[in-house]
Parts: structure tokens; C-alpha cells; sequence
């Protein structure tokens, strides 16, 4: 097998058990908190601050991770020490926080260690996974193949438990008991899947010869001086809030809206497989399309599949049909988001000298993070506010005016946050195809991509 294929697919792989993993503490850890331990209103309401607040200064630590990644030269490479330190440390908070099941304020400060401890290790994972993809290839097309696969990859590990958990959970009698036993399981997955990168993954040399250290003042310029990368992060978390508000909420849509939560299985393996094909076929269409014109083409089905939504309500056909619009058309931006975010890469390099990766890189999941820290007090809010948390919500019955809240809250404000995110690319980003050729040309010209033309 060729190194590029071998790498392809090793790289690929690792991100089943790593989605499984994140999906399983992101997007069920709000239900397990308001539904499986039954919280007293006061501690869900302080726990669910202590996560939006958490979320929002670890995600102000993301660029020190990079910082720190970037600076790393081992005989593993710079990323593997860690993408393996930051997996087993993650494992070991994440079981702590389903392991705590009290009530009290002892379980609020538990809690929220064991969480800021789960997403700073979790992070160090993330920057180091992620920032390896730019440093496989500087070619837009291969970079392409490669995040496609591997968008396909952790679409399939995020869908296995967003399809799986509730009615597993339900099975096994939906106790906490129940939810750390399957917090071990999808933990050891993720340890298991990690050792395709890690043993299967040929790091190559892309970086300029000279190994100095990074500092913390190149650090802020490789961030602030890259005007790129900046409007990418804005653009990116816009989208974000919108994409993790509207998932958040999935779950208490199927229960309180539509009417029967066993149904939500169903929307998950809808959602799935239109990820997947989007993902399946995105490389076709880049063949024949520029990256502005897929976006395009991602919002305007985004778009279409919000506006069904809104008035989906008790019809699964409906809600299915704004299903598949709404998240082939995410799986487009997504993917693109990711290409946008490598690229500014070398623009960094091409303009400030140096090549930062992982700091560059950092800014996924800082983006990431304050998207879930924003949905999450979006969500915790509206659950109290539409009447839901307070018991005035039943499982087939929200009132006109919780309705109402309740429907912006999951539609009108991500839509209005996502297309936003569209017209600042619109008017700011400029690494198109061209100009990406004349960056590499330029970097080849410098004597800073010779390691890369050498491998080949």
C-alpha cells in the first residue's frame, strides 16, 4: 500500500472512536444531567453555568495547547506523544464525571473539575489529531480526499452512539449505573481506534528546517497577524453555535414537540445517512465546483431545511425531508470549514515566516468549544423558560408561548448565526485556488516546502 493511501485510511479510522467518544460526553451529557440524575433545579441550573463557562476559558487555553504541541520534537513525530497522552487522560475524567452522581454542591464542584479537566485533555487530542491532517499533503485535492474520508469516518463513530444511546440507554434500564458502564465501553473504543494514527500514520516533514522554539509572542502574531485565519474563526463560529444549538436541542424536539422520544433513533439515522452520502460525494462535486460555490450551495440547502423545519412539527416525513437538507447541506460547510482552516496555514507561513500548525489548528476546537459553551446556556435557558425543566411541559404538550420560545431558540437563532457566518466568508475570505497556487509557489521559492518535495 502506498504511504499516501496508508495514511488516508489509517488517519481516517482513528476518528471513529474519537467521534463516539465526543458525541457521547457532548451531546448527551446535558440529558443525562436534566433527565437520568433528575437534578434539583438550582444544581441543573449551576452545573449547566459551570459548563458554558468552562467551555468558554478552556476554549482561551486552546492557542497555549497549540503553542505547546507546535514545540514538540520527538522521535514520534510532534503530534502522536499527543494525541496518546491527551486520549488516555481524557478516558480517565471523562469516567470520572459519570462515575459522580450526587446532588449537592460537593457534586457541582466534582463535576465541574472533572469536566475542565475532560476538555483541556481532550483538547490536547484534538489539536495533535487535526493539525496532522495539513502536515500529510499541501495539495488542496489530496487534502480533500483526506478530510473527506475522514469526515465519513467520524460521522460513522458520532452516528453509532447519536442513533444508539437512547434506546441502548432505555434497554438496559437508563440508570446512572447504566450510563458509566456505557461511558467505559465507548471510552475503550476510543483508545482502541487511536492506535490506527498512532501505529499506522507516516508523519512527513512539511515545517521550514529551522526547529526554534515557538514563543508566546509567535505565538499571538501567528494568530493576530493572520487575517485569514481570523475571519475563518469568526465565519467558523458562527456556524458552530447555530450547528450545536440545533443538535442540542434534538432530542427534547422528538420529546416535547413531536411527541415521542423513542422516534429520535429514527432522525439520528436520518441525519446519518444524509451526512454520510453528502460526505460520500463531496469529492465529486469539488471536481466540477469551486469551494465558494459548494458553500453556496451548503447554506442555500441549510436554509431550505430550517424553514421545513419550522413547520415540521408532528409530520416525521416533514421533519426527515429538513433533516437531510439541513444536515447535507452542514456536511458540506463542515467539511469546507476544515479545508479553509488548513489552508490559512501556509498563508501564515507565506506572510509571517514561520509555520505554526497546531497553533493555527487550535482554533477548531477553541471554536468548537465556544459553540457548545453558547448552545448549551442557549438550551439549558430554554428548557426553563419554554417549561420544559419546570415541569410544566409533558411529554405531548408545550404551551403556545413555550412553543414559540422553543422553536427560535433551535431555528431562527442558528439560522440568522450560520448565514452570517456565510456573508463574512463572502466578503473576507480570499485564499481561492489561485492564490493558494502562488502561496505554495512563493513557499517552494523560500526553500520552506523542500522536505515535502523531497518525500515524493
Amino acid at each position: 500500500m502506498k504511504p499516501e493511501t496508508r495514511n488516508k485510511y489509517c488517519f481516517g479510522l482513528g476518528t471513529v472512536g474519537r467521534d463516539m467518544f465526543y458525541s457521547f460526553v457532548a451531546n448527551t451529557m446535558l440529558y443525562f444531567l436534566s433527565d437520568v440524575l433528575s437534578l434539583p433545579l438550582w444544581v441543573f441550573a449551576a452545573v449547566t453555568m459551570v459548563l458554558s463557562v468552562l467551555r468558554i476559558c478552556d476554549a482561551l487555553n486552546d492557542p497555549i495547547t497549540g503553542l505547546i504541541i507546535d514545540n514538540i520534537h520527538s522521535p514520534w513525530g510532534k503530534f502522536k506523544p499527543a494525541i496518546l497522552v491527551g486520549g488516555v487522560l481524557s478516558v480517565g475524567f471523562c469516567l470520572l464525571m459519570f462515575g459522580n452522581v450526587g446532588t449537592g454542591v460537593g457534586f457541582i464542584v466534582l463535576f465541574a473539575v472533572g469536566y475542565f479537566l475532560w476538555d483541556i485533555t481532550y483538547g490536547v487530542n484534538d489539536i495533535a489529531y487535526w493539525t496532522l491532517l495539513p502536515a500529510l499533503s499541501t495539495d488542496q485535492k489530496q487534502r480533500e480526499k483526506i478530510g473527506a474520508f475522514a469526515r465519513i469516518c467520524a460521522n460513522v463513530g458520532m452516528y453509532i452512539v447519536m442513533i444508539g444511546w437512547q434506546p441502548i440507554t432505555s434497554a438496559l434500564g437508563d440508570t446512572p449505573k447504566v450510563w458509566f458502564w456505557c461511558a467505559a465501553v465507548v471510552s475503550a473504543l476510543y483508545l482502541l481506534f487511536l492506535l490506527f494514527p498512532l501505529l499506522g500514520v507516516k508523519e512527513p516533514r512539511l515545517a521550514t528546517p529551522d526547529e526554534e522554539k515557538t514563543t508566546l509572542r509567535q505565538m499571538w502574531q501567528a494568530i493576530a497577524h493572520n487575517d485569514q485565519l481570523l475571519w475563518t474563526t469568526l465565519s467558523m463560529a458562527l456556524f458552530m453555535v447555530g450547528y450545536c444549538t440545533t443538535t442540542g436541542f434534538a432530542i427534547y424536539y422528538m420529546k416535547y414537540l413531536y411527541g415521542n422520544e423513542n422516534m429520535y433513533a429514527v432522525l439520528a439515522g436520518v441525519v446519518g445517512v444524509a451526512q454520510l452520502a453528502a460526505l460520500g460525494v463531496f469529492p465529486l462535486f469539488s471536481k466540477r465546483f469551486n469551494r465558494r460555490q459548494l458553500y453556496t450551495l451548503g447554506t442555500v440547502l441549510v436554509v431550505l431545511g430550517y424553514g421545513v423545519f419550522f413547520f415540521a412539527e408532528h409530520s416525521l416525513a416533514l421533519i426527515s425531508l429538513a433533516a437531510v437538507l439541513l444536515f447535507v447541506g452542514q456536511a458540506f460547510i463542515q467539511l469546507l470549514m476544515l479545508m479553509f482552516l488548513a489552508d490559512t496555514i501556509e498563508y501564515g507561513q507565506w506572510k509571517l515566516g514561520k509555520r505554526s500548525e497546531s497553533i493555527t489548528f487550535s482554533i477548531q476546537p477553541l471554536v468548537n468549544k465556544l459553540g457548545g459553551a453558547l448552545s448549551t446556556g442557549l438550551v439549558s435557558v430554554t428548557l426553563i423558560l419554554s417549561g420544559i425543566k419546570t415541569g410544566e411541559a409533558t411529554a405531548d404538550f408545550i404551551t403556545g408561548s413555550g412553543k414559540l420560545i422553543f422553536k427560535c431558540a433551535m431555528l431562527v437563532i442558528p439560522l440568522a448565526a450560520i448565514v452570517a457566518g456565510y456573508f463574512i466568508y463572502l466578503r473576507k475570505f480570499k485564499i481561492d485556488e489561485t492564490f493558494y497556487k502562488k502561496i505554495l509557489q512563493d513557499l517552494r521559492a523560500r526553500g520552506q516546502l523542500q522536505a515535502e518535495e523531497a518525500s515524493k
